[in-house]
């Protein structure tokens, strides 16, 4: 489905569709139930994929009925994470061809994350890109996480276009929800476990972030 208007902003969620984050939260997630004795199944994937971190936690505690504390887990988060991160992180597929197509053709991105802004600050100090951003939300810019809108919502007010005028690029049905709520045109770029979420009033669903169709409905040259 085409743009009804033209799209002048581009906003990128990041775990999950900039880089594998995702994957390495679930296996960080996968870990921090087996020292408790407990499984990871997938309809409780499911339900914190694209959720700030205090909520994703505290489901993951009452879904097992775990005797802990957000907090402790979020320590426990942290160490697993740290030990993980630097041989383990990647660019998704597409994602650095499309930074520079948005760059080259001068259109203005940003990032609206349910990370806290020490780890997405941390996540993209690794390829120097905060700067090549016009600004960053994080969990902690709103006071309700997707998929309430708000967030996507300030983004627009940030770059002072319409909510229609912005492309809104997730990989979760949170994530999604959010963006459409909005009113913004929404992409869902589904990987590993979030390929079944419901992705109901996305524009377009992808594969990857080069998918044309992607670069088409922001008027960029295809990508070769």
């Amino acid at each position: 489905m085409p743009p009804s208007k033209r799209l002048q902003a581009v906003v990128f969620d990041l775990d999950g569709l900039l880089f594998n984050t995702e994957e390495l939260y679930n296996f960080v997630g996968s870990e921090l139930l087996a020292r408790r004795g407990k499984d990871f199944p997938p309809e409780l994937l499911h339900q914190i994929m694209g959720r700030p971190q205090p909520i994703a936690l505290q489901l993951m505690i009452d879904w097992h009925g775990l005797d802990t504390t957000v907090e402790i887990l979020a320590a426990e988060t942290e160490q697993v994470f740290g030990e993980i991160l630097e041989h383990r992180l990647e660019f998704m597929p597409g994602a650095v061809e499309l930074l520079a197509a948005l760059e080259a053709a001068d259109i203005p991105k940003a990032i609206a994350t349910s990370s806290g802004r020490k780890f997405t600050r941390n996540i993209l100090g690794r390829f120097q890109l905060e700067p090549r951003f016009s600004f960053i939300l994080t969990c902690e810019n709103v006071a309700h996480g997707k998929p309430n809108p708000e967030i996507y919502l300030r983004a627009a007010k940030e770059f002072n276009v319409a909510p229609g005028e912005m492309m809104v690029l997730e990989d979760s049905q949170n994530g999604c929800r959010a963006g459409v709520a909005a009113g913004a045109f929404a992409v869902a770029v589904p990987t590993g476990p979030s390929a079944k979420h419901d992705f109901t009033g996305a524009a377009i669903v992808a594969e990857t972030l080069a998918d044309p169709r992607i670069y088409e409905a922001l008027q960029l040259p295809p990508p070769c």
